[in-house]
């Protein structure tokens, strides 16, 4: 099920076309809808808000003005090991690769 914070892939006319976050999702006056507000990652950044049913928030295909979408949740092909938070000053290695920290560089 996507809800906020998600990463969506929006499918129109059955291509893939943008992804975007699920930046707010509140009920609609119609019971069984939400507004879903969503942060289009184009370049400039853009917001929607398109008003769906449950179901196609999770990812049933609906159509606008007769154009099939579809959202389609994005799911990171390796998650993290650790969070952020846990990793250390410094570099540190982790599979065989250097991590350095990005707090840990030279300001100007």
């Amino acid at each position: 099920m996507a809800t906020i914070h998600d990463i969506v892939l929006a499918h129109i006319d059955n291509k893939p076309a943008f992804y975007a976050r699920i930046e707010e999702i509140t009920p609609d006056v119609k019971p069984g809808w939400w507004k879903v507000k969503l942060l289009v990652l184009t370049v400039p950044l853009q917001v929607y808000t398109w008003i769906l049913d449950e179901s196609q928030v999770n990812g049933a295909p609906f159509t606008m003005g007769e154009t099939p979408i579809m959202l389609e949740k994005v799911v990171s092909p390796e998650p993290p090991t650790k969070p952020l938070s846990s990793v250390g000053k410094g570099a540190a290695s982790r599979k065989g690769t250097n991590v350095v920290s990005l707090f840990d560089r030279k300001k100007p």
